[in-house]
């Protein structure tokens, strides 16, 4: 077999043919995990609403999302799933709600129930420092020092570093202030959802 000849074109041919092969196997490979990854962020939200709201035996019966404005003028998504229990009586519902922490955003599930009240919350996802920032999953619950289960955030929730009655994660201000944010205003958004009494379904659903 003749040599390749060593020039510029040959070696762009080559470099070429490599890119392409490589790229088709890349797509080969997301295509055969994308089902996969799917389905395991779907089981993951599906316990996380579990986790929130409390009840293991729940379905969410209505899922509605919502864009509202921050202060600052940012366009945010809201997702909130209605949820019922067995008898298909209301229980609340869990809000997805995502703010800009310390490293990167920070999204969070929130779980109210009917008038407001926090029943659970869980991290979806963020990128805050490890054995820091991380502690939010655990720092807020019930029992641990920065409590908030069982609050109505009708009065915006801070931390007592800026007048609040929330104390902050030991050395991570910041990413208490932006979970708490994001507790805010999935809140907000959850009590500015107007439902349809006949239908369950919200009124900007219905519009759209």
């Amino acid at each position: 077999m003749k040599k390749l000849e060593s020039s510029l074109l040959n070696m762009v041919l080559v470099l070429t043919g490599v890119a392409v092969v490589m790229g088709g196997i890349l797509a080969f490979v997301n295509h055969l995990t994308e089902g996969p990854i799917a389905d395991q962020k779907a089981k993951a939200l599906a316990d996380g609403i579990k986790t929130v709201m409390c009840v293991d035996n729940l379905q969410v019966s209505q899922t509605d999302t919502v864009k509202q404005a921050d202060a600052k003028g940012k366009e945010l998504t809201y997702i909130i799933y209605q949820t019922k229990d067995a008898q298909g009586n209301d229980l609340g519902a869990a809000v997805e709600s995502t703010t800009g922490g310390f490293g990167g955003d920070l999204k969070v599930l929130v779980g109210f129930d009917a008038d407001g009240k926090i029943l659970g919350y869980t991290l979806l996802e963020h990128a805050e420092t490890p054995g820091l920032g991380a502690k939010a999953d655990k720092w807020f619950q019930k029992g641990a020092k920065g409590d908030i289960i069982g609050q109505t955030p009708a009065e915006p929730l801070t931390v007592s570093k800026d007048g609040g009655k929330v104390d902050a994660i030991t050395a991570s201000t910041i990413t208490s202030r932006a979970f708490l944010l994001a507790v805010n205003n999935a809140y907000n958004a959850y009590k500015a959802t107007p439902v349809d009494a006949e239908t369950g379904a919200t009124k900007q659903e219905k519009e759209e």
